[in-house]
């Protein structure tokens, strides 16, 4: 299959610019190590992977020894799996040379982030690389930052190759792992098998220490019914047979390993009586879908919670296009007491954009009166609106649209 540009790539190498180490983490295929090879070709730079058992010895052991051997300017793949090197990398670090000299990769951050941040500080730059967005897949990554003005949307429409005529039910379905994006149903169910116990369950069993497979894969399959809720960890707990304190551990290592993401609640003083407790969501839909059985497209639009999985595409599809941005921007979601929600607050530049999330081509338009909380609260909040299944982009009022799921 040929190179799929990354958007992440501009912001890479911005950082390769400031930095003499960045570190991109990501889950297990979603395209880090393709994406620096992809980066350096053309250049003089060594790369070794972590996952290789000679390599991964000399580097806990020997540090100095390891960089004889494995020179910079340098790809190191699964740095968690050695955090011995850091404190050797801070000492190279400290002695003149070019920045961009060590690119470094992790699929699970549990261990490793404090160690980064003890050696390193302000030393690394870094960041997270998802699977595959709308825009990488249509090869449209000239477009701007997500602008939820009417002119913006429409502009991004055009855009876009195709426009919003893409199988939404396909995409949930299929996901945003690079090496499947192409492949017929038998090579998918294939590809999740072997993904699920050489990467998933050895990941966990090394760096999270869990030995009971059997119930971990019972917690993985109650997360799937859970996706684009606020989490219930004795829900989980109890599907699994576990205790909660256990099933928030696993939530945590899941988290890490780039699977899962716990979406907050928006905080503000303005703001009275809301939960704190965040809603679940998977990073990729397709691994949710094939967790929780799904056997085609037709089978997921069948699925009583088919509109939970739609809001965990755009969640997802809002996450993948927050961490290539240059701007200041967080997601947040808006429940209180009284039960009131709102799926997701943009917070950018300080100025709230409220979106609702809705499985119908043309949702009541009345679900936008829910953001006039904002006003109440004198919180300042731009463009919004219903983000759903229609396919041209409609204004609702001033600020608000339907936005076509498409778009994301």
């Amino acid at each position: 299959m040929d190179y799929i540009e990354r958007a992440l790539e501009r912001r890479f190498l911005c950082m390769t610019s400031l930095y003499k180490v960045i570190l991109v983490t990501g889950a297990r295929h979603v395209g880090k190590t393709t994406m620096l090879k992809h980066l350096a070709e053309g250049h003089r730079r060594t790369y070794v992977s972590l996952d290789n058992t000679m390599a991964r010895i000399l580097a806990k052991t020997d540090p100095e020894a390891f960089f004889r051997t494995y020179r910079p300017p340098v790809i190191i793949d699964e740095i968690q799996k050695a955090p011995e090197l850091l404190p050797q990398i801070k000492n190279m670090c400290a002695e003149p040379g070019k920045n961009g000299m060590f690119w470094l990769t992790a699929s699970h951050r549990t261990k490793l982030m404090k160690a980064v941040q003890e050696s390193l500080g302000d030393q690394i730059g870094i960041l997270e690389l998802y699977g595959l967005s709308r825009k990488e897949i249509a090869g449209s990554l000239l477009l701007k930052e997500l602008d939820l003005s009417l002119s913006g949307l429409i502009e991004r429409q055009l855009l876009l190759r195709r426009g919003a005529r893409i199988d939404i039910a396909e995409r949930i379905w299929r996901g945003g792992m690079p090496a499947i994006l192409q492949a017929g149903r038998r090579q998918r169910q294939e590809y999740f098998d072997l993904y699920l116990e050489t990467q998933i369950m050895r990941d966990v069993a090394e760096e999270g220490g869990i030995t009971d497979t059997v119930r971990f894969r019972k917690f993985l399959n109650a997360c799937t019914t859970s996706i684009a809720e606020q989490i219930n960890y004795k829900v989980l707990a109890d599907a699994a047979e576990i205790s909660q304190p256990t099933a928030k551990e696993w939530v945590r290592i899941l988290q890490s390993a780039g699977i899962l993401c716990l979406f907050p609640v928006y905080e503000s003083r303005q703001l009275k009586n809301l939960t704190k407790t965040p809603k679940l969501y998977f990073c990729d839909t397709g691994l949710c879908a094939y967790l929780s059985m799904t056997i085609n497209k037709e089978a997921l639009k069948c699925r009583p919670d088919y509109g939970r999985y739609l809001e965990n595409y755009v969640v997802a599809g809002l996450l993948k296009e927050l961490a290539c941005s240059a701007s200041n921007a967080s997601l947040y979601h808006y429940r209180d007491f009284s039960a009131r929600e709102i799926d997701v607050f943009l917070e950018k530049d300080g100025v709230i954009h409220p979106l609702e999330i809705a499985l119908s081509p043309k949702p009541d338009p009345l679900l936008v009166k829910k953001y006039e909380l904002l006003d109440r609260a004198q919180l300042a909040h731009g463009n919004g609106g219903i983000i759903c299944t229609c396919t041209d982009p409609i204004p609702i009022d001033k600020k608000n649209c339907y936005i076509p799921c498409s778009l994301i």
